[in-house]
């Protein structure tokens, strides 16, 4: 059994690859001043970036769940999402509501994906 640990802290990895299965830590924005639009966009490069890092990419990915600061933001994260998502490749998803670990934060994303 094959478990690999990327960018790890005390406290948590941003990336752990377990066989061909990857998992990334909760993702979210580089600017937590943006709006719901610009915080969306900027997570979804982020774990862009973190799939690349693992030989990865969009199209593997498996489950994403998005956190939400709250759901009247639903309709403009998915705007965002619905334009980066691969057509034909959609993950299984879910999207709840949740207090955020800082309140500038709108939106966190949670993602498992295929090597």
């Amino acid at each position: 059994m094959s478990i690999s640990r990327y960018q790890t802290t005390d406290r948590m990895s941003r990336v752990v690859v377990h066989e061909k299965t990857i998992y990334l830590c909760g993702q979210v924005a580089k600017d937590d001043t943006a709006d719901i639009k610009g915080q969306t966009a900027t997570t979804l490069e982020k774990i862009e970036e973190l799939l690349h890092s693992v030989d990865s990419d969009k199209t593997r990915l498996l489950s994403v769940t998005i956190y939400l600061a709250d759901m009247d933001l639903f309709k403009e994260m998915n705007e965002v999402w619905d334009a980066w998502v691969t057509p034909g490749a959609p993950p299984a998803r879910a999207c709840v509501e949740a207090r955020m670990a800082r309140p500038e934060l709108l939106v966190e994303m949670s993602v498992i994906a295929a090597k």
